[in-house]
């Protein structure tokens, strides 16, 4: 039984009991009261035990929901160093494409260079050979137009 709906009883009880005259003093059954109170001696100590059940499942629902948070938060925290680390992982992959580009730009201009060097020097060549061809071909002619030019021809 509930320890309030005892009490209402109690409160009953005194209320409609009989009063002694010329006092304020009523009279009461003994026996009744005695049993109101042993049934609330014996319905607190389940009420007590029920509280104290309450405030434990409360406080076992607060650590649950409080580990939930920490572990949320933690999840949280490892996803935002994750996305940091991968946004730092690909300003450094951009840095380093940037860099390639660089060294392939720097390499493909000293690869042309030298390709141009190179073909400057064997046009240089080319053009010194021919330029001893047409005269030994000038010369050639030369003799062939000279008056006399069989002579010229023997050795």
């Amino acid at each position: 039984m509930d320890v309030l709906v005892l009490i209402d009883k109690l409160d009953d009880l005194i209320h409609n009991a009989r009063s002694v005259p010329l006092t304020d003093s009523v009279m009461i059954d003994r026996e009744e009261i005695y049993d109101i109170l042993d049934q609330m001696r014996s319905t607190i100590p389940e009420e007590i035990k029920q509280a104290r059940w309450i405030v434990k499942e409360r406080q076992e629902m607060l650590t649950e929901a409080k580990q939930e948070a920490e572990r949320l938060l933690a999840e949280a925290q490892a996803r935002a160093e994750s996305l940091a680390s991968e946004s730092e992982v690909v300003r450094l992959a951009e840095k380093n494409a940037q860099q390639i580009m660089e060294d392939a730009r720097d390499a493909e201009r000293e690869m042309r260079l030298s390709a141009e060097d190179y073909a400057d020097s064997v046009l240089a060549n080319l053009e010194t050979n021919l330029e001893k061809f047409l005269a030994a071909v000038r010369r050639g002619r030369e003799r062939l137009q000279a008056p006399g030019g069989d002579e010229s021809l023997q050795p």
